[in-house]
């Protein structure tokens, strides 16, 4: 027979969180309030470990804790709407870092390619180009390929 309720810190243990998470994510009302003991103790519903990991993943995502507030609520067509728009929203964020990083990345590229073909050419003498970008040569510089 599977566990229906936990305690605060079998939901931590199994989410890979904190207690302190858990509670902070119960604070702001991203986990329905736990129902208490006689003993005091919160007792959390069978699906609040998947839910503190769906938060964990999303934030890891980029999204703010309002932001998955929003992707957590319930509620009809205009709630569809607003998650429509946030996951959109968010996707075009996405793609606009990976652009940016996709570019990074050629740069990177072309200067390592520079890097070994300054070490294959040149060996012990050789320059480096990525330092050499933007240094201007002074007249006290003495550059032996000149």
């Amino acid at each position: 027979m599977e566990q229906i309720e936990f305690l605060i810190g079998e939901v931590a243990a199994r989410a890979s969180v904190s207690v302190d998470t858990v509670r902070y994510y119960e604070r702001l009302k991203l986990l329905p309030r736990a129902r208490r003991t006689s003993g005091n103790f919160r007792v959390f519903g069978p699906d609040s470990v998947e839910r503190v990991q769906f938060i964990k993943q999303a934030q890891e995502l980029g999204f703010t804790l309002d932001e998955i507030k929003g992707l957590l609520a319930t509620g009809g067509a205009e709630e569809c709407r607003r998650v429509h728009d946030l996951l959109s929203e968010k996707l075009h964020e996405l793609d606009g870092r990976l652009t940016s990083m996709k570019k990074f990345r050629r740069v990177l590229a072309r200067h390592l390619a520079e890097c070994e073909r300054e070490l294959r050419e040149h060996a012990q003498d050789a320059c480096c180009p990525v330092v050499a970008i933007g240094k201007q040569p002074s007249t006290s510089d003495k550059n032996p390929r000149s």
